[in-house]
C-alpha cells in the first residue's frame, strides 16, 4: 500500500518535471482554457507511460519546490471528463493528500494516471486544440506530435522504485492516527475504525444528534494508510455509518431563503474495502434541487445584481448589502437551480471580489462552485 505523502516527496526528490510526472501550482477546470491543458498533460503522460503509471503534482511552486497547496477538491466526476474528451482514455485518480506544514483547508493534490497501452488523443476540439491531437512528453513539456508515433516504454523501472520507496508501514499508520486524534483535531470528537486489519480510517468533526441520528459539522476524513484526505468541509453536515466491510459518506447542504433553511442529501460516498488488500470508492450523486417560488427568485436575484454591480464600480454597499453579500453566493446558486442560466455567470464575475473579502463570503463561492460542478458532471 502506497503512502501517498511520501510518494509526492519522493517524485519532487526526483530532479525536476520529467516525462513521467508533472507539478503545477494549481489547475483550473471552471475554464475551457484550464480544461484543454489539464487534459493535453493527460493525454501526454498517458502516451509517454504505456507500462507505468505517472503523475501530476498539484499545489507545488515551480521553481522553488515549495508545497503551498490548494484547496480541497473532491470531484468524482473528473473522469466523466476525460472520457468525453480523449479517445483511448486513461484511468486516473484525483486524490487530496494531507501535508502537516499546510493549512487544514490546504491539501497537495495528486493525479494518478494509469497506464492503457494505447495511443490517447483528443476526441474534439477544445479551446485552440484540435480533435485528432496527440501529445506526448518532451523532457517537462506537453509536446503534439505525428499520428505514427510509436510507444516506447522507458520509465517503469524509475517509477516502479519510486512507488517501493513510498510503501506504508506501521509506525507511519500509528503516528498518522495519533496526529489526526490527538494534534490536528484535539478540539472535535475524534474517532478511527480499522477494516480488514489493513485500512485505518480516521473521521473528526462537531457532532450533534437530530432525531436519533449523528450528524457531523466541520468534519475531515482521511484514509491514514495513504495519507488521502476523502472529505472535508468546515459548511456542510454529514452523516457516517460503517461496517466491517464498508464506510458511507452522506453529505448535506443547508440551502434556503429567507431565513428558512434545509438540509438536502447531496451526495453519497461508499468506500468497500476488500480482503485482498484493495479498495473502491463509489460516489452516487442523490441531490434533488429544492424549487422556489419565480416571483421571489426574481427580487432576489435582481438585488445580487446590484449588488455585484456596485462591487464593480467600486461603491460601497450599505448594511443591508452587506448582509446580503454573504448570502450572495448561495442565492445565486439557488436561482440558477431554478433555471437562471445567467446566475452561474454572475457567481463567476463576483469570484474576484469575494475573494478579496476573504473569510464567509469566499468560503460560500467555494462551496457553491463546488455543488454546482458536481451537479454539471450529473
Amino acid at each position: 500500500m502506497i503512502n501517498k505523502r511520501l510518494l509526492i516527496k519522493n517524485l519532487l526528490a526526483h530532479n525536476d518535471e520529467c516525462s513521467f510526472y508533472d507539478k503545477k501550482r494549481k489547475i483550473d477546470l471552471s475554464r475551457k482554457e484550464g480544461k484543454a491543458k489539464f487534459l493535453k498533460h493527460i493525454c501526454a503522460l498517458s502516451n509517454s507511460n504505456p507500462k507505468n503509471n505517472s503523475y501530476i503534482v498539484i499545489g507545488v511552486e515551480d521553481e522553488a519546490n515549495e508545497i503551498n497547496g490548494v484547496d480541497f477538491f473532491d470531484d468524482s466526476k473528473i473522469q466523466n471528463l476525460i472520457n468525453a474528451y480523449l479517445t483511448n482514455p486513461p484511468l486516473i485518480m484525483y486524490e487530496n493528500v494531507a501535508f502537516p506544514n499546510l493549512p487544514s483547508d490546504k491539501v497537495v493534490g495528486l493525479v494518478t494516471i494509469r497506464p492503457n497501452d494505447k495511443i490517447t488523443s483528443l476526441r474534439k476540439n477544445i479551446w485552440k486544440y484540435w480533435g485528432g491531437s496527440i501529445f506526448l512528453r518532451d523532457g517537462s513539456i506537453s509536446m503534439p506530435k505525428d499520428f505514427d508515433i510509436e510507444i516506447k516504454d522507458v520509465n517503469s523501472a524509475i517509477v516502479k522504485a519510486i512507488e517501493n520507496k513510498a510503501k506504508n508501514n506501521i509506525e507511519h499508520t500509528l503516528n498518522g492516527v495519533i496526529d489526526f486524534n490527538y494534534n490536528r483535531h484535539k478540539d472535535l470528537d475524534a474517532s478511527y475504525k480499522v477494516f480488514k486489519e489493513q485500512f485505518v480510517v480516521c473521521w473528526a468533526g462537531i457532532t450533534k444528534k437530530v432525531k436519533g441520528n449523528i450528524y457531523y459539522s466541520r468534519v475531515d476524513i482521511e484514509l491514514i494508510n495513504e495519507q488521502v484526505r476523502l472529505f472535508y468541509s468546515t459548511l456542510d453536515d454529514v452523516s457516517i455509518s460503517f461496517s466491517e466491510d464498508f464506510f458511507k459518506i452522506i453529505e448535506y447542504v443547508h440551502l434556503g431563503l429567507n431565513n428558512e433553511f434545509k438540509y438536502y442529501p447531496l451526495e453519497e460516498v461508499i468506500i468497500t474495502f476488500q480482503e485482498n488488500g484493495s479498495y473502491k470508492i463509489n460516489s452516487r450523486l442523490i441531490f434533488k434541487p429544492p424549487r422556489f417560488n419565480k416571483k421571489t427568485l426574481h427580487h432576489i436575484y435582481n438585488a445580487n445584481n446590484a449588488i455585484l454591480d456596485k462591487l464593480k464600480k467600486g461603491i460601497p454597499l450599505n448594511t443591508s448589502e452587506t448582509k446580503d453579500l454573504r448570502n450572495l453566493p448561495a442565492t445565486y446558486l439557488i436561482c440558477y437551480l431554478n433555471d437562471f442560466t445567467d446566475a452561474k455567470t454572475k457567481l463567476l464575475e463576483a469570484k474576484p471580489f469575494l475573494k478579496n473579502i476573504g473569510g464567509e463570503e469566499y468560503e460560500s463561492f467555494k462551496e457553491s462552485i463546488r455543488i454546482l460542478r458536481k451537479v454539471k458532471y450529473n
